[in-house]
């Protein structure tokens, strides 16, 4: 099937050579966008080199840092009007291994949309400082009561969606960023009926660059699952 995988980038210059020669190594038939944040380090301008290596490398360039969620809306927009079956979200950074994208692109001969877990097996995170993991973990608890998704890991970023989950989902009513977006994506196929698979994964956190977590990320998902909630009660979608 016609594949995209789309990866948001901001100040990922040391990362996405490395990434862009695994996905290509993995099967040369893969098309991935990179939208850019008009990233200052020169991201873009690397990505542009490789696109004379690389014919299915895409980049579009967005004019300044909007969030991640936003990236991903662009994105999947994007694929949606170029007729993709298969659209791929994952990180720049190599905290989410490739390797995995046949594997959980497989599923969807079962399943509608499939999450790249770091709980569905244990705990499988690498490189993480206790603090964090214990709040990821607890994130995830956390949105898995608020709002009855049976998911262990509902804020990871890695996923693989059949191209039907997207169209049906309403994107422009789509407005949250980091853990909240993946949240709230998860949910809104969730809440449609469609099929949703956890795949394991191993999460190695970035060992170049800069976590591009906040504060406000972390509290703008603390509101969001109890909107979510509030939806899937009254049947509100503002």
């Amino acid at each position: 099937m016609k594949t995209l995988i789309i990866s948001p980038t901001y100040n990922e210059g040391k990362n996405v050579t490395t990434l862009i020669e695994h996905v290509f190594t993995i099967d040369p038939d893969y098309h991935l966008l990179i939208v850019d944040d008009s990233s200052p380090d020169g991201t873009a301008n690397i990505v542009k080199e490789l696109q004379l290596r690389f014919p299915n490398l895409h980049l579009e360039i967005r004019q300044k840092k909007d969030g991640l969620g936003k990236a991903y809306i662009y994105g999947f927009n994007w694929a949606l009007k170029r007729d993709y079956e298969v659209i791929v979200q994952m990180d720049a950074d190599m905290s989410h291994d490739p390797m995995e994208i046949p594997a959980m692109s497989q599923h969807l001969r079962d399943y509608d949309m499939v999450i790249g877990s770091r709980y569905i097996h244990g705990v499988s995170v690498v490189n993480w400082p206790i603090r964090r993991l214990v709040m990821s973990y607890g994130a995830n608890l956390y949105s898995r009561i608020a709002t009855g998704m049976p998911l262990k890991d509902a804020t990871g970023g890695y996923k693989v969606w059949s191209r039907k989950v997207l169209e049906s989902v309403d994107l422009d009513k789509v407005h949250s960023s980091g853990y909240s977006f993946q949240i709230e994506m998860n949910f809104r196929a969730w809440i449609k009926g469609f099929k949703l698979k956890e795949h394991p994964i191993i999460f190695i956190d970035r060992t170049i660059g800069e976590s591009k977590m906040s504060r406000a990320i972390m509290f703008e998902a603390v509101w969001m699952v109890w909107r979510l909630r509030i939806w899937r009660i009254f049947g509100w979608n503002k």
